[in-house]
């Protein structure tokens, strides 16, 4: 899946370097502010009891 990403972005590799890491940035921002707020009401972390 890495290879075709990479095979797919344009210019030289500075550039794909730098697509690839904006891309990875952008990929860890949805993470952080929507699917792990979203998928944190679905996990029972937060109803912790000790006995």
């Amino acid at each position: 899946m890495y290879a075709w990403i990479w095979r797919h972005l344009p210019g030289p590799w500075p550039v794909r370097t730098l697509l690839s890491l904006v891309l990875l940035a952008a990929t860890v921002a949805v993470l952080f502010t929507v699917v792990f707020p979203w998928a944190e009401q679905a996990l029972p972390f937060t109803r912790v009891t000790v006995h």
